[in-house]
């Protein structure tokens, strides 16, 4: 399955968040795919909505490891691309 990102919005400062992005998925769209700092390193998650009680509950779940990893590793890639050239106002012509 094709995999590809559609939007990339890195972000910096302190905070655990680190990008978003959208994926393209065949001819699925997934809006909000976040890039998160953890502990051990920088994790994928998927668009999250949150309950009456409060509880967050991702709302895309793929359903496949494989899928899973495929999506993770292109958000990573991406997101290690942009780091090193850096956001576009600081690109030169």
């Amino acid at each position: 399955m094709d995999v590809t990102i559609t939007r990339f919005v890195p972000f910096e400062g302190a905070g655990p968040l680190k990008a978003f992005c959208d994926v393209a998925v065949g001819d699925l769209l997934i809006k909000g795919v976040r890039v998160i700092a953890g502990r051990q390193g920088l994790l994928v998650r998927m668009p999250r909505q949150q309950s009456k009680e409060g509880t967050w509950y991702d709302s895309v779940v793929p359903l496949s490891q494989a899928m899973k990893t495929e999506i993770s590793r292109v958000v990573l890639e991406t997101f290690a691309q942009q780091a090193r050239i850096g956001p576009p106002e600081d690109r030169s012509a």
